[in-house]
């Protein structure tokens, strides 16, 4: 078993790059339907966020596991086209910790954000459903999610509301030439992004919010959650115009604000300059419009200056999650080496039990008057026979399991016990 994960993130690579290997939920129920054809591959998870793209497998006697995975998210994303530096692969304990600190917003552009966790959650769900986890994802995954709830509510990692739309409205706060309750903004998309932009905003104090959205609908339930007002996402320009803040997070993999769109806008404000923040993957505004006078236009990658402003406090709190990730790291090493050796504890142990009950029952056949407390002090005294002589097998099972001695032991207890289960190398 070759436990792995590829993936690319806002520190391996910009986001001109991400977008290109980003999965829209239906891309991933895409994806893991063409990962059922792959023989070496028993286990998979796909995790895609708007900073990170990251395939989670177990793999069974891969040659070149990074090749293998390079190869496979080509292929997922049907191109021959991919820069191997922008990727980065881990493997075992590696991988295993990488999980944990995602799930935990240790790798997060932003330190602490809420969001990965949900979206982790829904990534393992998702593939839980296709069928494509099993004893070890199950097991991983689950302590995975585990451990990041722990890590937000036993340190302040998360006790300041830093995500990336606060950073975004934080960003928009500081460019902007008055103060944000007089701020007029429109918000393009409806989704969870943008339902957290706008908390955030009206917790600042802005009270003009215009929502725009493909699905009007979608639109006008957000516009009215936060006292504003829906408009047609063909309307949009118009209202733009008199706009101070346009924030986008919409999923359509093509731009929303073209250069055209922009000109148009700009020219009608007669000089006076708007802010545009983009924190979509792929990009909802076309890039040639930070070439634009009159416009500030960021994106995902320049949020990180505002999350460096406050990055020595959210660290100081992450330092005191490492000794949890080490702890986790501990408890997870030891049910994935257990799961090695279950095949013969089980099959050990049913062995003790089908010589109980037969015993057992001979000796009631000799025994017609015995009365049905009797019967249950039988019983009782005969299991507990067959669990103490089978505790030191089972505990030394457990001691050996994922080291030399493994193999060893498989050959050992099959001979003594007279067992038929093989080893995964065997079968």
């Amino acid at each position: 078993m070759q436990l792995v994960v590829l993936g690319l993130n806002h520190k391996s690579a910009p986001i001109n790059v991400r977008e290109q290997f980003s999965f829209d939920k239906s891309e991933v129920s895409t994806a893991l339907d063409e990962v059922y054809h792959y023989d070496n591959i028993s286990e998979c998870v796909v995790l895609s966020t708007c900073n990170r793209t990251e395939i989670y497998a177990v793999l069974e006697d891969v040659n070149d596991p990074h090749q293998y995975m390079l190869t496979l998210m080509k292929e997922l994303k049907h191109t021959d086209s991919i820069d191997e530096e922008a990727f980065f692969l881990l493997e075992g304990e590696d991988c295993i910790e990488h999980l944990f600190r995602v799930a935990a917003s240790l790798d997060s552009l932003v330190l602490g954000e809420g969001q990965i966790l949900s979206q982790l959650k829904t990534a393992y769900l998702s593939a839980a459903t296709a069928g494509f986890t099993g004893a070890v994802f199950n097991i991983l995954f689950q302590k995975a999610i585990h451990v990041g709830k722990l890590i937000r509510t036993q340190t302040g990692i998360a006790n300041t509301p830093v995500s990336v739309s606060y950073t975004a409205v934080n960003l928009a706060e500081d460019s902007l030439d008055k103060p944000l309750s007089e701020a007029t903004v429109l918000i393009l998309g409806a989704g969870k992004m943008s339902e957290l932009t706008a908390t955030h905003l009206q917790a600042k104090g802005v009270k003009t919010i215009f929502v725009s959205n493909r699905t009007f609908s979608k639109a006008e339930l957000l516009a009215r959650r936060f006292n504003g007002q829906a408009i047609k996402l063909d309307d949009f320009v118009e209202q733009a115009k008199l706009a101070d803040i346009i924030i986008t997070s919409t999923g359509s993999p093509h731009y929303i604000v073209k250069a055209e769109h922009a000109r148009d806008i700009i020219k009608a404000r007669h000089g006076k300059p708007i802010v545009m923040i983009d924190i979509a993957v792929p990009r909802d505004i076309d890039p040639v419009v930070a070439q634009m006078d009159g416009i500030y236009l960021f994106n995902i990658d320049a949020l990180e200056s505002v999350v460096e402003a406050n990055k020595h406090i959210r660290q100081a709190e992450a330092k005191k999650a490492e000794p949890m990730i080490q702890l986790a790291m501990d408890e997870i090493n030891e049910k994935l080496n257990y799961l090695s050796v279950r095949p013969m504890m089980v099959q050990l142990s049913d062995k003790g039990e089908t010589i109980r009950r037969r015993e057992l029952h001979r000796a009631l056949v000799k025994l017609p008057h015995a009365t049905e407390h009797d019967i249950k002090m039988m019983d009782s005294m005969s299991r507990m026979i067959v669990r103490k002589l089978l505790r030191e097998p089972m505990i030394r099972l457990s001691e050996i399991a994922g080291t030399e001695e493994e193999g060893l032991y498989w050959e050992l207890f099959r001979d003594i016990f007279n067992l038929k289960v093989e080893t995964d190398h065997e079968k």
